[in-house]
Parts: C-alpha cells; sequence; structure tokens
C-alpha cells in the first residue's frame, strides 16, 4: 500500500529515460513566439498584464538596487506556478514535490541575498545577529540562536514547497482511490467522494499558484534585508 500511495512522486520513465527532463520543459511552451506586429494577442496582452502587475507589487518596499532582480523573480514565478499546475494532469511527475529540487533553488538564490547585504551592508547585516540593548550574559546565546534562524531559512523555502504539494497530491490519490473502491458498493457515496475530489483539485489549483507566489514573496522578504 505504502509503495503505490508514494509511486506518484517517482519520476516516470519512457525507453529508459526519466520523463523529469521533458516535463521541465513543459512550461517553455507558454512563452509566446515574436511576432513582426506592434500589437499581440489577448494572450500576450495577458502574459505582459500579470507580468508588470506582480513585479511592480514585488518591488515596491525594495529599493532601486534590488530592481535587477526583476527577471529572475518573474522567471523563477512563471516557473513554479507552470510546474505546480503539471503535475495536477494525470499521469504526470511534479518535480516540486522533491526535497532536493526546492532546496537546489532556494539555497543559492537566499545565500546570494546574503552575500549581497555583507557586501553592500556589512554592519547592518551583521546587526541583525544582535539586537541592541542585549545583556551581555545572553550574547553569546542569542547570536547563535540568530545564526542557526539565519541558516533555516533555506530549509523553511524549500520544505513549505514540499510539504503543500506533496500534502495535497496525497490527500488527492486517496480520495480518488477510496471513489473508485466504493463506486460499486455505495454509488452515493461515491458521487459525494467526487464531489469532495473535484473542491479539493480546485484547492490545489490555488495552492499550487499561491504556493509558488510565497516561495518568491519570501526570497524577495530576504532581499529587502540586505539592500
Amino acid at each position: 500500500m505504502n509503495l503505490s500511495l508514494f509511486d506518484q512522486f517517482m519520476s516516470p520513465i519512457l525507453l529508459y529515460m526519466p520523463l523529469i527532463f521533458i516535463s521541465l520543459m513543459f512550461p517553455m511552451l507558454l512563452i509566446s513566439p515574436k511576432t513582426p506586429y506592434w500589437v499581440g494577442n489577448r494572450f500576450n496582452t495577458l502574459q505582459i498584464w500579470f507580468m508588470y502587475a506582480f513585479i511592480k507589487q514585488l518591488l515596491l518596499p525594495l529599493t532601486t538596487k534590488s530592481n535587477k532582480w526583476a527577471t529572475l523573480m518573474m522567471s523563477l514565478l512563471l516557473l513554479l506556478m507552470s510546474v505546480n499546475l503539471l503535475g495536477l494532469l494525470p499521469y504526470t511527475f511534479t518535480p516540486t514535490t522533491q526535497l532536493s529540487m526546492n532546496l537546489g533553488l532556494a539555497v543559492p538564490l537566499w545565500l546570494a541575498t546574503v552575500i549581497m547585504g555583507l557586501k553592500n551592508k556589512t554592519t547592518e547585516a551583521l546587526g541583525h545577529l544582535l539586537p541592541e540593548g542585549t545583556p551581555t550574559l545572553l550574547i553569546p546565546a542569542l547570536i547563535t540562536i540568530e545564526t542557526i534562524s539565519l541558516l533555516i531559512r533555506p530549509l523553511a523555502l524549500g520544505v513549505r514547497l514540499t510539504a503543500n504539494l506533496t500534502a495535497g497530491h496525497l490527500l488527492m490519490h486517496l480520495i480518488s482511490a477510496a471513489t473508485l473502491i466504493i463506486l460499486s458498493i455505495l454509488p452515493a457515496a461515491a458521487a459525494l467522494t467526487m464531489l469532495v475530489l473535484l473542491l479539493l483539485t480546485i484547492l490545489e489549483i490555488a495552492v499550487a499558484m499561491i504556493q509558488a507566489y510565497v516561495f518568491v514573496l519570501l526570497l524577495s522578504l530576504y532581499l529587502q534585508e540586505n539592500t
């Protein structure tokens, strides 16, 4: 039972080739080709409006030095959102349910913000490790605690994304399996569980988009502290 339950988090293999590489290329389909026209279609207009609104909202509390991160954050949001939504389709694999991939995204980006803070605002960056007015006896303990809280940030970024998507996928798998089992025994109950599964699917679509936004938003907060 446990093997069949967690098989959905294993990368499918076709002709001895992991399909995760193909699934990672699917977000490229959302990029519209260049056209010689001044005005694009409705899809292009919607894309431009979404990117402009998101970047404007994200960079509002940041300084002008952080504007160079706009392209990176927009690309990261589109990547996470596309992969999360594509993972809800049947017979697909969600790379963001793997902690290794999420940490591979979180650790370098978090480390870049820390290095930027140490380079541009060394005194303030180190001052975050020791609050003002701390008693002398508590200085070693507080520095240790603040250092641990700083180092745990990328782990929290990766684990949050992994846990939310994994929990949702497991719940959908359990409810769909229960629906198939009781379909021939209690059709009325099966119809009820199918309705619950539909509502859960809608919720998971929202979670897939929200978690991508939360990941980028937390990264922007870390950037705000170091710029």
